[in-house]
């Protein structure tokens, strides 16, 4: 198959060439994110593979279809940027990867934790520049704490196993509970009741409209004063403006996240030597309890390996007519 590959940056070629290693793909590589502007480098390709940040509406998946592209591979879990349904009204198979290494993202929300809470990033920051007291830096234990999960996939589960390894009370909220985590003490509340009581709140849960801004003003009005809140997921889970005012009033006392809402040509990016246009995630850099990270959660060799292996699976499997796994499959592919 020729292949459009889109929003590549050198980890992507490494991986996805070792991936096809044996295969018959022809992999054209795209530094630029597919959008309006950029879908005709689709043209006389079978298929593309999309990214987060990629924009894969109507309008570009009906220019895809005129140029002939019959599946669209989604090199990641989630699939809020695709318009599901004119992929099926133009019987364009869109698959993704459904799980490809959920300790990578469970272990980074836990590194996010620990970072903010005993102040690593400032500590280190003060040792370079050979500050070695420890004003500023006074943190708790993790013991006996409450953390909510939101979302107990693949990914939250293993944030519940690490999580109740440090001793603490687990509470849940998910519409498919999980046996596992209840096995691990987790006990499933509403959210509201998640809200109120925990310590720790980190978000697990996909990107749909009823979890769009699940984290709002009237959601952090009800919760703990000075609780922690981490986002791992999607970065439209949390309305960043309620959460600037939770921040400066207080009742946010640490945020930790590796997604945010208006990530899309900033994040992967080097902007280092440009003034930083988005005056909102400016401001959220000034305060000492925020810790950014930009949206590494899944870098890891074992994910972008499997990753890769997936998403070409996927590919070859459509190329031949055989069976996927369903997992996979957003929208099935229906031949004439």
């Amino acid at each position: 198959m020729k292949i459009a590959v889109f929003s590549t940056k050198a980890h992507d070629v490494r991986y996805l060439d070792d991936a096809n290693a044996g295969n018959t793909h022809s992999l054209t590589y795209i530094e630029a994110r597919l959008s309006h502007t950029t879908m005709g480098l689709a043209d006389n390709q079978d298929a593309v593979i999309a990214f987060v940040h990629d924009v894969v509406d109507a309008v570009v998946l009906e220019r895809l279809a005129a140029f002939g592209v019959r599946i669209v591979a989604l090199r990641c879990a989630g699939y809020n940027n695709v318009d599901l349904e004119a992929a099926k009204r133009l019987s364009i198979a869109v698959v993704r990867v459904p799980a490809y290494s959920p300790y990578s993202v469970a272990e980074h929300t836990v590194g996010l934790i620990l970072s903010l809470n005993r102040k690593i990033h400032r500590a280190y920051a003060h040792v370079r520049e050979g500050n070695f007291a420890l004003d500023g830096l006074l943190g708790f234990d993790l013991h006996g704490k409450t953390v909510g999960i939101v979302g107990t996939g693949a990914i939250g589960q293993v944030v519940v196993r690490i999580m109740a390894g440090f001793g603490c009370r687990i509470l849940l909220t998910d519409p498919l509970p999980s046996a596992e985590c209840v096995s691990l003490g987790g006990i499933y509340v509403p959210f509201e009741t998640l809200a109120a009581q925990s310590d720790i709140i980190s978000l697990h849960c996909p990107l749909i409209p009823g979890t769009r801004h699940i984290v709002d003003k009237k959601a952090i009005a009800n919760m703990r004063v000075g609780v922690m809140i981490v986002n791992t997921g999607r970065g439209a889970l949390i309305d960043t403006t309620a959460a600037i005012e939770g921040l400066k009033s207080r009742q946010i006392g640490y945020l930790g996240l590796d997604v945010y809402e208006e990530e899309g040509g900033v994040f992967y990016e080097d902007l280092s030597d440009q003034i930083l246009r988005d005056d909102v995630l400016a401001r959220l850099l000034t305060f000492p309890n925020v810790l950014i990270t930009s949206h590494q959660g899944f870098f890891t060799h074992e994910a972008m390996s499997a990753i890769a292996k997936t998403t070409l699976l996927s590919l070859t499997q459509f190329d031949a007519g055989t069976p996927f796994d369903q997992s996979v499959v957003l929208v099935p592919f229906t031949r004439t």
